[in-house]
């Protein structure tokens, strides 16, 4: 009988060689891999802290500021020290002091009580014409550009709007009404509309041809169905971007026609009003002008901010330069 030999000894080497498993690798493992102690969990990935911040400055400035515009707006009733209507002839044009923050305009009335006080006015026009433009332009531009026998009679009816300075034709259009916030919402966001028409004409065009509206059409979808559910989800970062310039546009409106005496009535606190009483006195109050101004010009400044912001976070062609 041939005696046995004794089994020759493996090394990690070769035992890795048998298994399958390069030289230095646990079993199973490719080369270089770590072993399932040291694999990474499957938490989800998160975004540093401050992303935002950093890569949008202006999202942030412009929304911290608006917000503080709008609480002093909202808390117009606990912060106004008189009520905006109080007249008061002893006090007529002092300046800022510790009684009157803000002064005291021609009839005596505080400035600082009206100024807060008209915040709520420019703010509920905003949002109103934005909110107001939007929903009309999107329906008119989506039936112009998916029905397509009503483009070019919509479109004709567009320009001819937007051929008359949005000034203008919302002077015309309060001259036919009372002098009313109302009225001046609906004079400010009829030259509004074509813009917003315009816009989603012109993203519905491209978005009809794309492969997925097309199977949509071809499974037998309804049109409603394909609008609500492929076209409108496409559409509402540029839309979310031109409401906010259209609020802003909304604010200078609605002080140009209350400057010119054709907005809200004369007795309605608000900023327009308040720098068209205080006109006449700039040489010896002139902080009834101030205010009201600094007010409007940092309320227009931080919408057009946000809105600068929300394009270049949602764009994504600037988001890859950024």
């Amino acid at each position: 009988m041939t005696p046995s030999l004794p089994a020759a000894p493996v090394d990690g080497a070769t035992d890795a060689a048998l298994n399958g498993a390069p030289n230095g690798a646990p079993n199973g493992a490719p080369n270089g891999a770590p072993n399932g102690a040291d694999l990474p969990d499957d938490t989800p990935f998160q975004l540093p802290r401050w992303y935002w911040v950093r890569k949008h400055p202006t999202l942030l400035i412009g929304a911290l500021l608006l917000l503080a515009v709008a609480a002093l707006a909202l808390a117009a009733p606990w912060l106004a020290p008189f009520d905006p209507q109080d007249i008061d002839p002893l006090a007529r044009m002092q300046p800022p002091s510790a009684v009157h923050w803000f002064g005291t305009d021609a009839l005596g009335r505080d400035v600082f009580s009206r100024a807060v006080w008209g915040g709520r006015v420019s703010l509920t026009v905003a949002l109103a014409v934005g909110l107001l433009a939007t929903v009309l332009g999107v329906a008119l531009g989506l039936t112009a550009g998916f029905v397509r026998w009503t483009d070019a009679f919509l479109m004709r009816v567009m320009d001819g709007l937007m051929a008359i300075p949005g000034v203008l034709l919302a002077i015309a259009l309060m001259a036919l009404t009372q002098a009313s916030l109302g009225a001046v919402i609906v004079a400010i966001t009829v030259p509004e509309v074509p813009r917003v028409v315009r816009l989603v004409r012109s993203l519905a065009l491209t978005l009809r041809e794309q492969l997925y509206v097309e199977a949509a059409h071809a499974l037998g979808t309804r049109l409603p169905v394909i609008l609500l559910r492929h076209v409108l989800p496409n559409m509402v970062a540029p839309l979310v971007v031109q409401a906010t310039f259209i609020a802003a546009a909304a604010v200078l409106t609605e002080a140009a026609l209350s400057f010119l005496g054709v907005g809200v009535p004369p007795q309605t606190p608000s900023w327009g009003n308040m720098m068209a009483e205080g006109r006449n006195f700039v040489a010896v109050a002139f902080h009834i002008l101030l205010y009201p101004g600094l007010l409007l010009a940092t309320t227009v400044l931080a919408i057009n901010l946000l809105g600068d912001g929300l394009r270049d976070a949602l764009d994504p062609r600037l988001a890859r330069q950024l």
